[in-house]
């Protein structure tokens, strides 16, 4: 067993350093260690986006559900782990917390109006494959 996740661990920085990155760079080399900037397709981060919107949704108070409505930033940096740091907006949408059948990526947006609200979200989760686990480090929003 342990070797297994050792070859996955291997196996998933050599695809990570395989990369091409932008930012976080001096001389045109990748600094290790730092943050950098990810495509807003990645997988791992749309995976990431979606844990931590469960999350803001099941702390609100509010009666409608939010999703993402923009990414702004996205950055990975290898740390023991994969930290993902994210700046994004999250909207309301049109489908309410208690119709337990919603499903998120369905949901449109509420229209302008009194009901329409964003927030502009900071967040950064380090994920540790090898032990299945996901720490939520800071999520902060705001209007």
């Amino acid at each position: 067993m342990m070797g297994l996740k050792t070859l996955l661990l291997v196996s998933l920085l050599a695809v990570l350093s395989d990369r091409s990155v932008a930012g976080s760079h001096r001389g045109g080399r990748l600094m290790p260690g730092a943050p950098f900037n990810i495509s807003r397709n990645d997988r791992g981060l749309q995976q990431v986006v979606l844990t931590t919107t469960y999350s803001f949704n099941n702390q609100s108070n509010d009666a409608f559900l939010f999703r993402p409505s923009a990414i702004r930033r996205a950055q990975r940096q290898i740390v023991k782990g994969i930290r993902y740091i994210v700046d994004l907006e999250i909207s309301r949408t049109v489908c309410r917390k208690r119709d337990h059948d919603n499903i998120l990526s369905k949901c449109d947006f509420q229209p302008e109006g009194r009901l329409h609200q964003t927030f502009q979200c900071h967040f950064e989760v380090w994920l540790i494959p090898w032990q299945q686990e996901t720490k939520i480090l800071v999520f902060l929003c705001g209007p």
